[in-house]
């Protein structure tokens, strides 16, 4: 943790000055030693879980410009995550989309995890130049460990016609 010079943050847990007074107590060795087997356990299997996500998500991607219309994929061309696509539905909020594709049973989110919850377009998307209706268009959709092919498959059925449904009815269509 980097504390910035002259701010004094009360201390986590009070009866020792370990951790220069921040955190008294004894070690948690079990827990320092499990934390490490988990990062060595994480470390052998990441390489093949990335290129297992990085194909779910190159099917996802795929699947979403050959079956919705004006989908643009944000920063395609760049280095990316393996597990996640942020996707532009010029036409259609992504409140909308959130909502429809909720009931499905579809979890996506329309910002980064960060943000959650404002209202406001991404600052990340607007200092890359994406126009404010355009990028209150926009959805995340993360892959995780759990994924699976045919979840892919289900919301390449059910996302068009979420889709096709909000642009029938979108004031900017």
């Amino acid at each position: 943790m980097f504390i910035r010079s002259g701010l004094a943050l009360p201390p986590l847990i009070v009866g020792g000055h370990q951790e220069k007074g921040r955190r008294s107590g004894t070690y948690n060795v079990p827990g320092i030693a499990g934390l490490g087997r988990a990062a060595e356990l994480a470390l052998e299997g990441m390489s093949g879980e990335s290129r297992r996500l990085i194909a779910l998500r190159v099917m996802l991607e795929k699947g979403i410009l050959e079956t919705c219309p004006g989908a643009e994929i944000v920063a395609a061309g760049a280095p990316r995550l393996p597990n996640t696509v942020t996707m532009l539905f010029r036409g259609v909020e992504s409140e909308a989309i959130l909502t429809l594709i909720d009931l499905q049973g579809i979890s996506v989110s329309s910002g980064s995890a960060c943000s959650t919850g404002s209202k406001d377009p991404s600052h990340v998307l607007m200092a890359m130049n994406v126009d404010r209706v355009c990028a209150n268009s926009a959805i995340r959709f993360s892959l995780g460990r759990f994924n699976t092919e045919a979840e892919i498959l289900y919301v390449l059925e059910e996302l068009p016609k979420v889709i096709a449904r909000l642009r029938k009815i979108s004031p900017y269509t």
